[in-house]
């Protein structure tokens, strides 16, 4: 038992010497994530590109098979789309990455 707890005191010991200052651990998660935005912007645009060419295609077999409803189908995916060109400039200023 007595070995025990000394093992347990000298692992508490390692753990506290190791331990950082609170503000450097929220500073390195700070630039930890912001050196992930770029990339994250990056793939909002990738993925809006994406849904603009699906958007596109669906919208085209729409209006060849003469269905009234284009218009409405055309404003959704052509809105997600700047919606999600809008968000990702709109973070990226806001945060001011």
């Amino acid at each position: 038992m007595k070995k025990i707890c000394v093992i347990l005191v000298s692992c508490f010991l390692c753990l506290v010497s190791l331990s950082q200052d609170g503000n450097a651990g929220i500073n390195e998660a700070n630039q930890k994530v912001r050196s992930y935005f770029a990339s994250g912007t990056n793939l909002m645009y990738a993925v809006g590109a994406v849904l603009g060419l699906i958007g596109a295609v669906k919208v085209y077999s729409k209006w060849n098979s003469g269905d009234p409803d284009t218009g409405k189908v055309a404003a959704a995916w052509f809105g997600s789309c700047v919606f999600l060109v809008v968000v990702a400039t709109v973070i990226r200023s806001f945060f001011g990455v």
